[in-house]
């Protein structure tokens, strides 16, 4: 018989400690990928500043909360190309479209961050 996931055994905090440990090694392990150490180093700045920037709470979260869902994207992007990867290094259709929809993923978040501080630089110093 298989052995199950010990993870799937865990209740309660024991099951929520485990996965914070799973969380914080995902986190070390995105900390090895160019891209998102890139989106990691802008938000030690973009952070700070939406604090600054945001005149209401509802413009500071949409400000943090773009930012950070860039790096969700690009972990969850990380994601699909690590496991395409270990089935194998052959080329294959729906692997380049697994990856390049996780790329367009990628660039969609990019697109609503970058249009979100847009409209509020815009609105902070030219209204």
């Amino acid at each position: 018989m298989e052995e199950s996931n010990p993870q799937k055994n865990r209740t309660g905090l024991n099951r929520v400690w485990h996965a914070l440990g799973y969380s914080l090694s995902g986190l070390r392990a995105a900390w090895h990928e160019k891209a998102f150490q890139q989106e990691a180093l802008a938000s030690f700045l973009l952070i700070p500043l939406a604090f600054w920037l945001g005149q209401s709470w509802v413009e500071t979260t949409l400000l943090v909360g773009t930012v950070i869902l860039v790096m969700v994207v690009e972990l969850l992007n990380t994601g699909i190309e690590s496991a395409i990867d270990r089935m194998g290094p052959e080329w294959h259709e729906l692997s380049k479209r697994a990856k390049d929809m996780g790329s367009a993923a990628v660039l969609l978040s990019l697109l609503l961050c970058s249009g979100v501080w847009a409209a509020a630089l815009y609105t902070h110093f030219f209204k």
